[in-house]
């Protein structure tokens, strides 16, 4: 007899299959760990530490990036075993292990034996050996042996059953590299960039002034001296291209070996303009970050959020992971140390949760006993006992064994997002406009997350897909191409909400000024043009329309000659006030804000605020402000998960402001209007 499947049998069928179907690592509840080195410490307390873990609820550990002199302490001799003990100890306990590859830190005998491989930098720098990421990422020899030891390590290890993954090098940046080979491949990037042709590169880069145009590419000269901003904002992406490809080489050597099951990742550094996170990433499966923040009263979640907003999209595909982040207090001096007051390490594990991460692990397990980092502190103290952090640790590793399904995996669709330009954070530097940081990224973040405006941070240097967003966000544009201000013109005529700060547009790809009016491509979209700007005295004041208290201008301001934009504020002052410094224009469909000055951390919210209500953005989440802030997203089993943090030493209550659900902490039933009550340092997460 024929048996006729249901459409729900068939389904089911179809997901039991998928599941049966071998495919890369996938979470069923976040990873919560620690980065573990058995190696670093004075006696052997393996057994030891295992036991601590599992009594704590520690799920991973990250293990073998920083020691390649063990896997290799003489050149062509081999040490596995020591690592063999741990993974399968780990194994036997339950714990999962993320291997890294150790070519960040070389081992003696290559420096001694190759001093060649080790960096010259273009401000006149020799690195010397005695610390890490002190090498030429291009030098043969090096490379050489980085691909024999992943080789090795990987023949070796990749069958083991407790690795899930693998991290390829660590925190790579190229850090002044400038070696003659360095050099060399920057010359031929540029040629084949250029196609051979000197009388454009000339012609671009400005080079007849001061004499320095160049005739035959033997004369193509050096970074050392170089003043050019055309230049210099080359040799930023030269590094980047240079930290993209080392990556994707070590990527391709690993795939080579690696199982189906097993993923690839880096641990990307939050001074985001050091690398191009897309590119780097192009061939591994879950990206990850490293982020450090100040804790006790300077917590705030900001700088967790900006990193999560930023590692989401460079993956369209999978979570982000955690592989550094604050125990207790960090430096690499004892000068500074600022460890969690009680709920803040729990608080903040569940604020990486929030953002869309699938696993948190901190550095490292055990504080260390020597070296550079002696006062960056694990979860364990230098005693290595159970400590009030490690009891903390404990409790978030219990509640995620509880509840960690319905969290993981979460996905997240802001309608907002920040514009973000490498090329620009640069080239501000190289022409600084006032004191400090000069591309205010985070500013503008703070704006929106301190109001609950959830967004994607958007690499846009290559790429720009602007589909799914309502509004932008963009920090100064100072370097792009027509085509990319093009598309936000169109944005905005089509019916997007931008909300854009002073410089934008005003240099080309080359980093060379327009020769046009300013702000050039988006002069339609912006409605107004400008010649001039100034910087500003202190203690001037905005007027305006807008209901802000903090109505100071600082720092910049451009003469804004309006077309069709009407003004929003003006510098209240015998000659600034002849222009205004903040306007908005109607364009097409949508509006375009412009920011012609520095204004207050409360102005540019308002602004924000003005540009979201006309697109109906996070309308609920607005109703509260820091310090309650609040996260949602969607789990695997297709609901609602929000979020709610109490960032401060104070007890906060609100009205449960969505639909109805479960407290997943507690389990009590919500319903729209009931009180929520948060501790000070803590969370409610509710489940609708």
């Amino acid at each position: 007899m024929k048996r006729i499947l249901t459409l729900s049998a068939v389904l089911l069928l179809s997901l039991q299959m998928q599941a049966q179907t071998p495919g890369v690592y996938a979470f069923d509840k976040p990873l919560y760990g620690a980065a573990y080195y058995s190696e670093y410490t004075p006696t052997d307390r393996l057994d030891e530490d295992i036991r601590l873990m599992k009594a704590a609820g520690l799920t991973v550990v990250r293990v073998g990036e920083s020691t390649w002199s063990l896997f290799e302490p003489q050149d062509g001799v081999f040490e596995f075993a020591w690592m063999d003990r741990i993974l399968d100890k780990m194994h036997a306990a339950g714990i999962k292990v993320i291997l890294g590859t150790p070519t960040y830190s070389i081992p003696a005998w290559m420096a001694a034996a190759h001093p060649e491989v080790l960096s010259q930098t273009w401000d006149g720098q020799q690195s010397h050996y005695g610390i890490r990421q002190n090498m030429d990422l291009l030098n043969p020899v090096y490379r050489f042996y980085c691909e024999r030891i992943i080789r090795r390590m990987m023949e070796h290890f990749a069958q083991h059953p407790a690795v899930i993954g693998y991290q390829v090098d660590n925190e790579v940046e190229a850090r002044k590299i400038d070696n003659r080979d360095y050099f060399e491949g920057f010359r031929d990037y540029i040629r084949m960039e250029f196609k051979g042709d000197l009388k454009e590169l000339n012609r671009r880069w400005g080079l007849n002034y001061w004499g320095m145009n160049i005739n035959t590419w033997d004369e193509f000269y050096d970074r050392p001296g170089v003043t050019n901003p055309s230049y210099k904002v080359w040799w930023e992406r030269w590094d980047r291209k240079v930290t993209a490809d080392f990556l994707n080489w070590q990527v391709d050597i690993v795939n080579e070996y690696k199982r189906p099951d097993q993923f690839v990742t880096h641990c990307f550094m939050p001074n985001f303009s050091a690398i191009d996170q897309v590119e780097a990433f192009r061939q591994m499966e879950y990206p990850a970050i490293n982020v450090y923040y100040t804790m006790q009263d300077r917590q705030d979640g900001a700088d967790i959020a900006y990193a999560s907003d930023f590692m989401r999209p460079v993956s369209k595909r999978h979570n982000f992971l955690v592989t550094e982040t604050n125990a207790q207090g960090t430096g690499w001096n004892s000068r500074d140390q600022w460890p969690p007051y009680d709920g803040q390490l729990r608080q903040n594990m569940y604020s990486f949760l929030a953002g869309g991460a699938n696993m948190v692990e901190y550095w490292h397990w055990a504080t260390l006993h020597y070296g550079q980092e002696t006062y960056w502190r694990g979860l364990l103290g230098h005693d290595g006992q159970p400590n009030r952090v490690y009891a903390e640790f404990a409790k978030g590793a219990k509640e995620l064994e509880r509840i960690g399904s319905r969290l993981v995996n979460l996905r997240k669709h802001p309608r907002a997002a920040l514009l973000f330009s490498h090329d620009s954070r640069y080239a501000l530097d190289f022409m600084p406009y006032t004191q400090g940081d000069q591309y205010k990224d985070r500013l503008l973040h703070a704006a929106l997350y301190r109001q609950n405006i959830e967004c994607d941070i958007l690499s846009v240097d290559k790429v720009q897909d602007f589909s799914g967003y309502d509004l932008l966000v963009v920090p100064p544009l100072y370097v792009a191409t027509d085509a990319l201000l093009e598309k936000i013109a169109a944005f905005v005529e089509q019916g997007g909400e931008v909300v854009m700060l002073y410089k934008s547009g005003y240099t080309d790809s080359d980093n060379a000024v327009r020769p046009v009016l300013a702000p050039g491509p988006l002069a339609a979209a912006c409605g107004f043009t400008y010649q001039e700007y100034s910087s500003l005295p202190p203690g001037l004041t905005l007027d305006t329309e807008l209901p802000v208290e903090d109505r100071s201008a600082t720092a910049w301001m451009e003469f804004l000659q309006l077309t069709t934009a009407r003004p929003l504020a003006t510098v209240r002052h015998g000659f600034f006030g002849q222009w205004p410094c903040i306007t908005e224009n109607a364009y097409g469909k949508g509006h375009l804000i412009y920011v012609g000055t520095l204004p207050s951390q409360e102005m540019l919210e308002a602004l924000i605020a003005r540009a979201a209500d006309r697109k109906g953005l996070a309308t609920v989440e607005r109703g509260f402000h820091f310090p309650l802030i609040l996260r949602s997203g969607t789990n695997d089993a297709g609901r609602t998960v929000h979020y709610f943090f109490n960032y401060s030493d104070g007890t906060q209550t609100l009205a449960y402001p969505y639909a109805s659900g479960r407290s997943l902490l507690d389990g009590r039933r919500v319903r729209r209007g009931d009180t929520l009550t948060i501790g000070p340092w803590d969370l409610v997460i509710c489940e609708e």
